[in-house]
């Protein structure tokens, strides 16, 4: 388990760049299937500029969400927001998938403007692709060493190395392995989404489902995830995942998106 994937001359690659790599890919493949198969009348130049649109901005989105709850370590050293100084603890590894996924958002409605396209039935099409490629980039993070959970003495958890995020704070410690904990969630769900696209629901229903499911799995896994961010006594995870459960049920119920499409 070593965070460097190999090196060229003066370049270091990462499993984590690597695994973002392979994530987007897939995840564009995928999309590119289910847009066909809704018939949106996107072509896969299409979906590779609302990849080149939303990452970045989910990126930015994912950077400033982290960077809120160091605001005294980032004001001290602003460049250690775009991963300059190395030795600060942070580096682009930094990034909160919540931030991420308003970030990315803000790419879809941008997206679904600009090529006039359906925000439900894009975001139904987006649903599978997006779950599956968290799932990779899970492993980024078990490869990486962060994203970890506190000391278990459970059969499977996992002694990282000490030059990790993980085995810097741990040391020799036995811990939960939560990246494969989310990972695994991450693939159940996306089982179930792909189940329901064969299904005749109403647009924007698969990706209300997408927010719930994926919102409650989080939150499980966040019980045992060390380095949490936290608002106040609470941790954020679970008080936005509750937010967006709330928001996405009264949208589905209000909507009557559950009813078969008319």
């Amino acid at each position: 388990m070593k965070p460097i994937a190999f090196t060229l001359g003066p370049l270091t690659v990462r499993w984590y760049g690597v695994a973002y790599a392979v994530a987007l890919l897939v995840g564009l493949g995928v999309l590119n299937q289910e847009a066909k198969r809704k018939g949106l009348g996107l072509d896969l130049n299409d979906l590779i500029d609302f990849i080149l649109l939303s990452f970045p901005l989910g990126l930015i989105g994912a950077r400033i969400y982290y960077a809120l709850f160091h605001l005294d370590y980032f004001l001290r050293a602003p460049g250690a927001f775009f991963g300059l100084g190395g030795g600060n603890g942070f580096g682009l590894s930094g990034l909160a998938i919540h931030g991420g996924l308003v970030g990315g958002l803000a790419g879809l409605l941008i997206f679904v403007k600009w090529k006039s396209v359906e925000l439900g039935e894009f975001a139904d099409a987006l649903s599978p692709a997006l779950i599956l490629g968290q799932a990779i980039g899970r492993v980024g993070n078990f490869l990486n060493g962060d994203a970890f959970g506190y000391p278990t003495e459970l059969p499977w958890g996992v002694v990282f190395p000490e030059k990790t995020a993980a085995g810097g704070r741990f040391p020799n410690q036995s811990l939960h392995p939560t990246m494969i904990y989310e990972m695994i969630l991450d693939l159940l769900i996306f089982a179930f989404l792909w189940k329901l696209g064969k299904g005749k629901y109403r647009p924007g229903f698969i990706g209300v489902t997408y927010l719930i499911t994926y919102s409650i799995g989080r939150s499980i896994v966040s019980f045992f995830r060390a380095g949490s961010l936290w608002i106040g006594p609470i941790r954020a995870a679970h008080l936005v995942s509750i937010l967006i459960v709330a928001w996405s049920g009264y949208y589905l119920i209000d909507r009557k998106l559950y009813l078969p499409r008319s």
